[in-house]
C-alpha cells in the first residue's frame, strides 16, 4: 500500500530548491518555480523505481497535482 506521506517525501526530494514544508498533495507542481521538462523526468523515472510503476508522459501532462499523481500510481499497483 502506497503512503501519501511517503509519495509526497519522495516527490519533494526530487526537487534541490524548493523547501519540503511547500509540498502538499493539492500542490500544482507545475507552478513552482523549479518545475521543467527534466523534473518531469526525474519524477517519471523516481515512481518507476520506487514504486515499480510506469507511468506515460501522457499521464504527466495531465497531472497538475501531486495528488494527481498519487491516484494514478495507485491505482496501478
Amino acid at each position: 500500500m502506497i503512503q501519501e506521506k511517503d509519495f509526497l517525501k519522495n516527490f519533494a526530494t526530487q526537487f534541490e530548491e524548493t523547501p519540503v514544508e511547500e509540498f502538499e498533495m493539492n500542490t500544482c507542481f507545475r507552478d513552482l518555480d523549479e518545475w521543467d521538462s527534466m523534473t518531469a523526468l526525474t519524477i517519471i523515472a523516481m515512481i518507476d523505481e520506487e514504486y515499480q510503476v510506469k507511468i506515460s508522459p501522457e499521464e504527466m501532462k495531465k497531472s497538475n497535482t501531486i495528488k494527481n499523481l498519487y491516484d494514478i500510481v495507485k491505482a496501478k499497483k
